[in-house]
């Protein structure tokens, strides 16, 4: 089956710039991760196919290459003395008539630019050999073999891959390592990724050299962390928060009560007269990050009784007479 133009599998037009090859690319890795989609039997060859097109199109002579020549263009082999490799190939497409011109690259490591086949004859396709082989044929044989050598290519640092990972909201706070799969040249290959305390939703993790290869230094792997909400707890920062509900009584006589931290329940003293909203801190029970760790705060949620008869609100009143309260004595819009 041939293969699907890498334009059409990135969803973007063949004008499209390296912003736009990067955005569309990260929006279908996301999607068809296989991390992220373990129900879809086809996830794992859509990510590829994904792949595949961004390694080509996020590289300039890559693309060049592809956008002259197609796929034939960017496969293996491609390059001067590989399999399909054919050296004539500039003057066929030139319809090998004299006097016409053409640019020819068959890969990006050897470039063969403007031939002119108006009447050089042989010794005209020695100086291709030369160019190519760097010699008078493929053989090599004698000539001016050492005065003009195949070209070397420019070392090229490897594109950098972005996987996005999900993680819990303890994860994220005490940090945890990650099988990942990776995908990339018809292979899947699982590493383990340390995740550092103290991420959070959005964070990038860089794994140096675990990018795209290259005939450089290879690329970067980026992790993108997803952190799912916690039913109780919230960040702010490096410190944690959790709600714990009183009772009026409660709050009113004090009491100890039993509240959870990301390192295990701790029993709390909760002194008399603690109002609604209260902070009570808890030292050393929030995120950490690089060798710092936050504070846990308890917010006091006061719970009064709905239901009071004549005789509940008697007593409400009589004590409100004994103690009387100005609620909003401080309130700054007085």
């Amino acid at each position: 089956m041939a293969k699907r133009d890498f334009y059409d599998i990135l969803g973007i037009p063949k004008t499209a710039s390296a912003d736009e090859i990067k955005s569309a690319y990260r929006k279908l890795a996301r999607k068809y991760h296989p991390d992220m989609n373990r129900n879809d039997p086809k996830a794992t060859e859509k990510f590829n196919e994904v792949q595949e097109a961004y390694d080509v199109l996020s590289d300039p002579p890559k693309r060049k290459n592809y956008d002259q020549f197609g796929h034939a263009g960017v496969e293996a082999g491609a390059g001067a003395g590989g399999a399909g490799f054919d050296p004539f190939e500039a003057y066929r497409r030139a319809g090998g008539q004299r006097g016409g011109r053409t640019t020819w690259r068959a890969n990006p490591n050897v470039t063969v630019e403007d031939f002119d086949f108006g009447g050089g004859g042989t010794d005209q396709f020695s100086d291709i050999f030369e160019q190519l082989f760097g010699a008078r044929g493929p053989g090599g044989g004698g000539g001016r073999a050492g005065t003009r050598g195949r070209s070397r290519p420019e070392p090229q640092r490897g594109a950098d891959v972005e996987h996005p990972v999900q993680l819990t909201f303890e994860q994220a706070a005490r940090g945890t390592t990650l099988p990942l799969q990776m995908s990339g040249g018809g292979r899947t290959e699982t590493i383990e990724v340390k995740i550092p305390a103290g991420v959070k939703d959005g964070s990038r993790v860089r794994v140096k050299g675990r990018g795209q290869p290259a005939n450089g230094e290879p690329g970067d792997l980026y992790i993108i962390t997803h952190v799912a909400p916690h039913p109780y707890f919230r960040r702010e920062g490096l410190d944690v928060y959790v709600d714990v509900p009183l009772s009026l009584y409660e709050a009113l006589l004090g009491t100890k009560v039993e509240v959870p931290t990301l390192d295990g329940p701790v029993t709390l003293t909760i002194p008399p007269g603690t109002s609604s909203g209260a902070k009570l801190r808890v030292k050393g029970r929030g995120i950490e990050r690089a060798g710092e760790k936050g504070d846990e705060y308890t917010v006091v949620k006061v719970i009064v009784p709905k239901q009071l008869d004549d005789e509940d609100k008697a007593l409400i009143q009589k004590l409100q007479s004994k103690h009387p309260l100005n609620a909003r004595a401080d309130v700054p819009w007085r």
